[in-house]
C-alpha cells in the first residue's frame, strides 16, 4: 500500500509542474516582464488550483468584469425580465411615459407608441416623461474625458434610445475643397468643419478643447469618399424629445407644449401601448459583443430593483455586494466601480476571478451565462483563439496597456478549467499580449 501511495504522490508531483513549467518557459521565450502578468488556473468544479502566476496582484480587469457584473444582474433581475416603455393617459386625457431606460429602444418605437395613442383619439393638454427608474449620473467613475467620442462608451440614462449615438454623413466634395457634413438624424451639434477633400487619404478625425470653445467641435483630417461615423450624443435627454418631438408631429397629434417630468401617478392612470425587449438580447450584447452601454444599464437596473428605488451606481455596488456575500466571496483585494470595466478605477485579481467562475459554474444561472459567452469565431472572438473551436468560452478585456481574458477552457481529455489572464504592460503591443494570452491557454488545454 505505501508503494502504490509513493507511486500516486510521484505521477502528482510530475505530472502538473510539467505543464506549469512550459508556461513559464514560454513566457521567459516572449521576452515579457513575467511581473506584469497575472494567470491563475482551476478547476472548474473543484477550485483545485492548477497553476499562478501573480494571482493576488490587484490589475484593472477591462471588460473581463462584464462576466461578475452581467452574472449578478441577472441573478438579480431574473431571466424573464423585459425592459419595459410604457405610455399611459390619466382621467384628465394627459399623457405619461414610463422610461423603462430600455438600451434597445429606438425611434420608430415612440412612432408606434404616439400611433396607438393617436388611434385612441388622446390629444392631451400635458405630455409627462417619469425618468425616475435612474438617477443623473450619465457617465461611470473613472471613465477618461478623451473618450467623449468614443461610440463604444456613450452616455446611459433613463432616456436611452437608438443606442445614444447620432450618424455623421460627411460627403467628399471637390479635390481641396470642404465636404458636405450632416447630422442624421437632426441633433444641435455644432461642428467646424475643417476636414479637405483628398484623392488618396481617408483619414477623419474629431477634436474638442473644452478650456476654449466646450460646445464646438473640431471635424478634422481628409477624405476620398463617403464616410459616416458614430458620435454619441452628449445630451440624451434633448435627443430623446426631440425624437419624441418628431413622432408626435410625424403622428399629427395635437401637442406643441414643451414635455413635463413627473413620476407616473399610483392611480387614475390607464395603459396605451408599451414596447418590450426581453433581457435574453441584453445578456448576448452584454457578453458576446461587449456592449458597454447594455452592460451598464443592466448593472443599474439591478441596483435599482435591489434597493427598490432609483438606479444609481451606489445601489448597484449594495447589490453586487449582496451577490458576492450569497456566493461567500471575499472582496477585501477587489475594485469594481462601473458595470462595463471601462474605468481604469476597477481592481480585479486573477485568483477572485477565477474563484468567482468556479462559484458560477457550480451555481444554478451558469447555463444562462455560459450560452451567451464567446466561443472561438464569433462575438469578441470572432479572429481569436480558433485553435480550440468549441473547448473555450471566454470574456475578453482591452484598455490601454492592458489585455484580458477570462472563462471556462474544456481540455483534450475533457477536464474542464477556469482561468484568468490580465497582462498590464506599456512595452508589449496589443497583438503580442494577445499571443501571450493563447499560448499560455494552448499549454493549459494540454492538461489532463
Amino acid at each position: 500500500m505505501q508503494k502504490i501511495i509513493t507511486a500516486l504522490l510521484a505521477i502528482v508531483l510530475t505530472t502538473m509542474p510539467v505543464y506549469a513549467d512550459n508556461i513559464g518557459k514560454m513566457l521567459s521565450k516572449q521576452h515579457i516582464n513575467t511581473g506584469a502578468v497575472s494567470v491563475s488556473i482551476k478547476d472548474a468544479k473543484t477550485g483545485e488550483k492548477i497553476y499562478s502566476l501573480n494571482d493576488k496582484t490587484p490589475r484593472q480587469p477591462a471588460s473581463t468584469l462584464k462576466v461578475i457584473t452581467t452574472a449578478a444582474s441577472l441573478d438579480m433581475l431574473g431571466d424573464d425580465y423585459q425592459f419595459s416603455t410604457k405610455l399611459y393617459k390619466s382621467t384628465n386625457n394627459d399623457l405619461y411615459l414610463k422610461l423603462g431606460a430600455d438600451p434597445f429602444l429606438q425611434s420608430k418605437d415612440l412612432k408606434q407608441l404616439i400611433t396607438k395613442a393617436k388611434d385612441k383619439n388622446i390629444a392631451p393638454k400635458t405630455f409627462y416623461i417619469d425618468n425616475t427608474i435612474f438617477d443623473n449620473v450619465e457617465w461611470g467613475e473613472g471613465w477618461q474625458w478623451d473618450d467623449e467620442f468614443n461610440p463604444y462608451m456613450p452616455k446611459f440614462s433613463a432616456y436611452n434610445i437608438d443606442g445614444n449615438v447620432v450618424n455623421i454623413e460627411i460627403t467628399p466634395s471637390k479635390i481641396g475643397t470642404a465636404p458636405t457634413i450632416i447630422v442624421k438624424p437632426f441633433y444641435p451639434i455644432t461642428i467646424m468643419n475643417l476636414i479637405t477633400t483628398s484623392k488618396d487619404i481617408n483619414h477623419v478625425y474629431f477634436e474638442k478643447n473644452n478650456n476654449i470653445a466646450p460646445n464646438i467641435i473640431d471635424a478634422k483630417g481628409s477624405i476620398t469618399k463617403q464616410k459616416t461615423i458614430k458620435l454619441p450624443i452628449n445630451n440624451p435627454q434633448l435627443y430623446f424629445e426631440l425624437r419624441l418631438q418628431e413622432a408626435i408631429r410625424n403622428r399629427k397629434m395635437d401637442y406643441y407644449n414643451p414635455f413635463q417630468t413627473e413620476a407616473l401617478p399610483q392611480t387614475n392612470i390607464y395603459l396605451v401601448d408599451e414596447i418590450n425587449n426581453g433581457i435574453d438580447t441584453a445578456l448576448k450584447e452584454s457578453l458576446k459583443n461587449s456592449n458597454n452601454l447594455v452592460a451598464e444599464t443592466l448593472f443599474k437596473l439591478a441596483g435599482a430593483q435591489y434597493t427598490n428605488s432609483t438606479g444609481s451606481a451606489q445601489n448597484s455596488y449594495a447589490m453586487l455586494k449582496n451577490y458576492f456575500e450569497k456566493m461567500e466571496l471575499n472582496t477585501e483585494d477587489i475594485k469594481i466601480v462601473d458595470g462595463s470595466g471601462v474605468s481604469k478605477n476597477n481592481m480585479m485579481t486573477s485568483d477572485f476571478m477565477t474563484s468567482f467562475l468556479v462559484k458560477l459554474y457550480n451555481s444554478e444561472n451558469y447555463g444562462n451565462i455560459e450560452q451567451f459567452l464567446p466561443t472561438p469565431g464569433e462575438g469578441t472572438l470572432k479572429n481569436r483563439m480558433l485553435y480550440f473551436k468549441e473547448n473555450m468560452r471566454a470574456k475578453t478585456g482591452t484598455l490601454s496597456d492592458t489585455s484580458a481574458i477570462t472563462g471556462y477552457l474544456t481540455t483534450r481529455t475533457g477536464k474542464v478549467y477556469v482561468f484568468n489572464i490580465m497582462i498590464h504592460d506599456a512595452k508589449t503591443s496589443e497583438s503580442d499580449k494577445k499571443n501571450i494570452e493563447e499560448q499560455i491557454l494552448r499549454q493549459v488545454y494540454m492538461m489532463k
